[in-house]
């Protein structure tokens, strides 16, 4: 019988010790390919490369087919599905990303956003997060979730057009209760721009703020890893607000 293909990505480049730890995970339970940024590409979301050539190189960092890219972690799904594996992966993971990408966060997120990728090739995907945004991370609880949750998602099928969202909690796998499936938290950044001025004395801005959890309900991301559980949200790409189309046609009235 022959073992599933596994498409590993991520967007914390193909040198981080994240994707390192997924791909150790992933090559148990089939055979891995990887295709990753050649650069950190945290925060980039959805996006994609229009405006400049789109480059892929050989990587030999592992002893499994590795390739980097020039481009996002939605462009490293696109190439490999298109251009090397001319067809789709049996399974696709995204991570383990450095830091949480809990509540809306999801929205900004490379490593979410590749999963996503996934899921509109209606390719079965997972994107994996630890709560630590060190670049020397201890990613053992991760690898222990991510395991356990690849071997039932490999079993099981995941819903069409739905990726899985996993948040590990920075403790060790000792800590951890157990695995919750909850809804994304209603929470946002409430941003500030640090502005200096330059050598030329013009002005240039860093984007700072902190974040605002005014979602205080049981059944959230956020509360779950609070609480010491992994949580798993299903994820999809349809945005729409069904529960307030009539009362956006009454507008129309």
């Amino acid at each position: 019988m022959s073992r599933p293909k596994i498409l590993v990505t991520n967007d914390d480049g193909i040198t981080s010790k994240g994707i390192t730890s997924l791909i150790e995970v992933a090559k148990l339970f089939g055979d891995v390919l990887v295709v990753a940024p050649d650069k950190p590409q945290s925060a980039t979301g959805h996006s994609i490369t229009i405006h400049h050539p789109l480059r892929l190189n050989e990587f030999h960092g592992n002893d499994l087919p590795a390739y980097s890219c020039s481009g996002t972690p939605v462009d490293c799904v696109k190439l490999a599905i298109y251009e090397i594996l001319n067809g789709k992966p049996d399974l696709l993971l995204s991570g383990i990303n450095h830091g949480e990408n809990t509540s809306t966060n999801v929205l900004y997120s490379g490593t979410m956003s590749a999963a996503v990728e996934g899921a509109m090739e209606n390719i079965p995907s997972i994107g994996f997060s630890l709560a630590n945004f060190s670049a020397d991370a201890d990613f053992t609880a991760a690898k222990w979730a991510a395991k356990k949750i690849i071997e039932k998602a490999l079993n099981k099928s995941i819903p069409e057009n739905t990726c899985l969202n996993v948040n590990v909690p920075d403790i060790s796998v000792s800590e951890i209760k157990g695995f919750k499936i909850v809804r994304q938290a209603h929470a946002f950044w409430a941003d500030r721009f640090d502005k200096r001025m330059d050598q030329f004395g013009k002005p240039y801005y860093w984007l700072t703020g902190e974040f605002s959890n005014v979602d205080q309900h049981e059944d959230t991301d956020l509360a779950a890893m609070k609480d010491g559980y992994v949580s798993i949200v299903p994820t999809h790409f349809d945005m729409t607000a069904y529960s307030k189309i009539d009362e956006i046609k009454n507008w129309m009235l």
